[in-house]
């Protein structure tokens, strides 16, 4: 398998073979710029961060059907207009709703 990359701004290692760290948007700028394997971010706590800076080409969202009580916003202030399209959708026997969606260009906005 070829190189992970984690981001963390708690951690600069691990005994997982084949990974690196790395702790800045401009870092994922620089991966998403270079050649190479398709970059997949996994988690929430930065989403927003590299929303804003428009890196995002394809959600993969998970919904699961609980509340947990606060937490962090999936889209916080800060986040710039983008347009989604749905590309894949799929609901599992235990009601976990997953929807792909591909970056459409600028928001057009409308009825629904």
């Amino acid at each position: 398998a070829g190189m992970k990359y984690v981001m963390s701004t708690t951690r600069n290692s691990s005994d997982w073979q084949n990974t690196k760290f790395i702790s800045t948007v401009d870092e994922i700028k620089e991966l998403k710029n270079s050649d190479g394997p398709d970059l997949q971010v996994h988690g929430v706590a930065n989403l927003f961060k590299i929303i804003a800076e428009d890196l995002v080409d394809e959600l993969w969202l998970k919904t699961f059907a609980v509340t947990l009580g606060n937490g962090k916003k999936l889209f916080a202030e800060g986040t710039i207009p983008a347009a989604f399209e749905l590309t894949e959708h799929t609901v599992t026997p235990s009601g976990v709703i997953m929807a792909n969606y591909k970056r459409a260009g600028e928001v057009k906005t409308g009825s629904f």
